[in-house]
């Protein structure tokens, strides 16, 4: 592997990574039609190279076509993305127009209130040649946001009935399953449309891999269910290099297995937990993801940017963060391509398990879900929505590797903190900082660091 990750858990001893192997070559199926977005993914797949892109989203249009020209323009494979503003997500389109009537700023674009004519001379010129542009909205019930997107001749966005409902929402699963369905449906009744699993990045940070791979290969069963024929299955880079490699493998086995038929990618987050505050450690983190991408043949990677612990990311930060990205990415595939799949962690086997005692509580995956979460056997650590059992807790162990403290009654085992009982606050915040403290020690060791902004780490 290219480059120096820090000695720490956080970037795992390359012992704990197979040696290389010839790279997959991810070819979509023949007999799907592929819209702009899934066909931008797939040709760099043919090409060998990873797509990156930002999560980016602006009310004023031409700061947002400056913003979609700029990623397209990055020296990297990439697409834009049109990140939806907090009004739109909870369906308060009025709200969101009466923002844009007295001019007050938004923190996403609102796609319902410009509506379809001004969105689509928003990206004409832009889609095509081998660019796309995704719609991110974070919403349980996104029917509205996607009858915009289609009528503005887009086709791709992301979410789930579970990972935009536990996370953000206080909306009772139920509801979000139900709201899902009938988006999916309307996705689906549009050729070439593509559909995101957000599943694989629940809560962000301190969800084993095993559930975050068994919620994202879930949603993309629900996906299928209702007509969808391009979709992408989602991962968050966790604690640990090693437990990563294998949860992105499990992933894989697992979305072949019941996603056939379908054109399918993966996607790996950029850890999306306490971002490290020197701008050495998270220029690190983030080059330490593009290898972890290389090392699994993910296809596409959101990145994150050496400004996420300060203030919110300009349109060069950006396109400076996909381009490191993309950087980092070659630099890998130079040194070797993806590893064979290992099971020190059982991810697999955890996931497989998850998977398969959701489907035998009902045909209906929308309905399975449900029951699953009602009865605890889907159960989120550290998340308060009033339909998550809460009996799960997880922990760093001395690896740096994610594990189940508490399982509750998931069809998994337990292996608690050695003497621990129970985890106490103090325990939690050490695990939240956990990554970022590592990459930013390792930062100040080797001079990459900025102490003005790491007194704190480094007294």
């Amino acid at each position: 592997m290219n480059g120096h990750a820090p000695e720490s858990p956080a970037a795992a001893d390359p012992s704990h990574v197979p040696a290389p192997v010839t790279r997959p070559v991810t070819v979509a199926r023949a007999d799907v039609s592929l819209g702009s977005f899934a066909s931008a993914v797939a040709a760099a797949g043919r090409d060998g190279e990873l797509v990156v892109q930002p999560r980016m989203g602006f009310a004023d249009l031409p700061r947002m076509r400056g913003g979609l020209e700029a990623v397209k323009q990055a020296r990297a494979r990439t697409v834009g993305t049109l990140t939806i503003d907090s009004y739109t997500r909870v369906n308060d389109n009025e709200s969101a127009r009466l923002a844009l009537a007295e001019g007050t700023d938004l923190n996403g674009y609102p796609i319902v209130a410009h509506g379809p004519d001004t969105t689509r001379q928003l990206v004409s010129g832009l889609v095509g040649d081998r660019f796309a542009v995704q719609v991110r909205h974070g919403s349980a019930d996104p029917v509205d946001i996607i009858r915009a997107l289609l009528d503005s001749g887009l086709d791709a966005t992301e979410g789930g009935p579970v990972s935009y409902c536990l996370p953000y929402s206080r909306k009772p699963l139920p509801e979000a399953v139900d709201a899902w369905a009938r988006s999916c449906e309307l996705l689906a009744s549009r050729p070439g449309t593509h559909l995101e699993s957000f599943g694989g990045c629940m809560l962000g940070q301190l969800c084993p891999p095993s559930l975050l791979v068994a919620l994202s290969v879930l949603e993309g069963i629900f996906f299928k269910q209702y007509g969808l024929r391009s979709v992408s299955l989602s991962y968050a880079q966790q604690t640990h290099r090693g437990q990563d490699v294998e949860a992105l493998l499990a992933l894989r086995t697992l979305a072949a297995e019941h996603l056939a038929g379908l054109d399918w990618h993966v996607v790996l987050y950029t850890y999306m937990g306490v971002f490290p505050r020197t701008t050495g450690g998270a220029l690190e983190l983030l080059r330490d993801s593009a290898r972890l991408a290389a090392l699994t043949g993910t296809e596409r990677m959101i990145v994150k940017t050496p400004a996420e612990a300060h203030r919110i990311p300009t349109i060069q930060d950006n396109v400076h963060a996909l381009e490191e990205a993309g950087a980092a990415h070659r630099a890998a595939r130079q040194d070797g391509g993806p590893v064979p799949p290992g099971n020190e962690f059982g991810v697999l086997d955890e996931a497989r398990a998850l998977v398969e005692a959701v489907m035998e509580l009902n045909p209906d995956m929308g309905r399975a879900l449900v029951e699953a979460f009602r009865r605890g056997v889907l159960d989120v650590p550290y998340c308060l929505h009033a339909d998550n059992a809460q009996r799960s807790r997880s922990y760093i162990d001395g690896r740096g590797s994610l594990q189940w403290h508490a399982t509750g009654a998931m069809p998994i085992r337990a292996v608690p903190a050695p003497g621990r009982d129970r985890l106490r606050a103090d325990d939690l915040l050490g695990m939240l900082s956990h990554t970022q403290e590592a990459f930013d020690r390792a930062a100040l060791t080797t001079g990459d660091g900025e102490p003005g902004r790491t007194a704190a780490l480094s007294s």
